[in-house]
C-alpha cells in the first residue's frame, strides 16, 4: 500500500514540475534564449518538483525487483 501511494505522490510532483516547465515555454515566445531559459527553469522551485518526483518514482519501480 506504501508503494503505491508513494508512487502516486511521485506521479503527481512529477506532473506539476513538468506543467510548470511547459508554461514557462512562453518565456521563449517574448525574446529570451535558451540559455536564459534553462537559468529559469533551474532556479524555480516548482519546475524542480518534475526532478524529484520521477526520482520517487524511479526507486519505487526499482525497489520492487
Amino acid at each position: 500500500m506504501f508503494e503505491i501511494l508513494a508512487f502516486l505522490i511521485g506521479f503527481g510532483l512529477s506532473v506539476i514540475g513538468l506543467v510548470y516547465i511547459i508554461t514557462y515555454l512562453n518565456y521563449l515566445t517574448i525574446g529570451f534564449s535558451f540559455k536564459e531559459y534553462l537559468k529559469i527553469i533551474f532556479s524555480k522551485k516548482e519546475c524542480l518538483l518534475s526532478i524529484i518526483g520521477i526520482l520517487i518514482m524511479m526507486i519505487i519501480i526499482l525497489k520492487k525487483r
